[in-house]
């Protein structure tokens, strides 16, 4: 505990210190914001497991203290990052689905908005995916956060898609599956392969039960 205390005393003595900001010039980021966002981009290019708090910490240009006075464990730096994530993904849900009139245009609007979106940033696939993937033990908090993600995800499908006609769960539970191979595909066919058919993809299991009921 003694060597503990030692360290973490060492670590905030030399902990990074921003210069005066020249005027005019923009603040630079507190040391909280850094950790983030360094962790963030870490953890999604090399993977979760692969990334440790002292190079977070280094890359950020801060120290292992300063990460555990923001975040009380990795575990719970990973947790904040997918819900922040989580966050983002809704906001950008929202804005695709908000520019179509019908529930049919909205699932078809859908899947082109996330073809064109996993050929960009989300070439490594989804981030939440990916975590919990690597962060399978059911109680860990950050895989918690992809889990519940997910399910509001197949929610959301399932509710657009009986809004457009759907008699049951299949259609929903059918997107749901292609949208989740779209993204291991990306990852390990790349842009050129499978991946690029999600659109006519969904929109022909949106055909096969919306058009052909009986």
């Amino acid at each position: 505990m003694q060597s503990d205390m030692k360290t973490l005393a060492i670590d905030s003595a030399l902990e990074v210190t921003a210069p005066p900001a020249a005027a005019g010039a923009p603040a630079r980021k507190s040391a909280r914001d850094r950790i983030f966002e360094t962790a963030r981009e870490m953890f999604y290019r090399r993977g979760i497991r692969a990334v440790g708090v002292e190079s977070i910490a280094a890359l950020a240009g801060a120290t292992k203290m300063s990460l555990y006075r923001n975040f009380p464990s990795k575990d719970h730096l990973i947790a904040e990052v997918l819900k922040e994530q989580s966050r983002e993904g809704w906001i950008w849900w929202d804005e695709v689905v908000g520019a179509f009139d019908t529930p049919r245009g909205k699932l078809e609007g859908l899947f082109d908005a996330f073809a064109c979106k996993s050929s960009g940033e989300e070439a490594q696939g989804c981030a939440l995916c990916n975590a919990a993937v690597e962060l399978h033990e059911p109680d860990h908090p950050a895989f918690l956060v992809a889990q519940q993600h997910k399910r509001e995800t197949l929610r959301r499908l399932g509710e657009l898609s009986r809004a457009a006609g759907a008699k049951d769960d299949e259609l929903g539970d059918g997107l749901m599956l292609l949208l989740e191979g779209s993204y291991m595909s990306r990852v390990t066919l790349m842009g050129d392969g499978p991946a690029r058919m999600l659109p006519r993809a969904a929109r022909a299991l949106i055909r096969e039960h919306l058009d052909h009921r009986t």
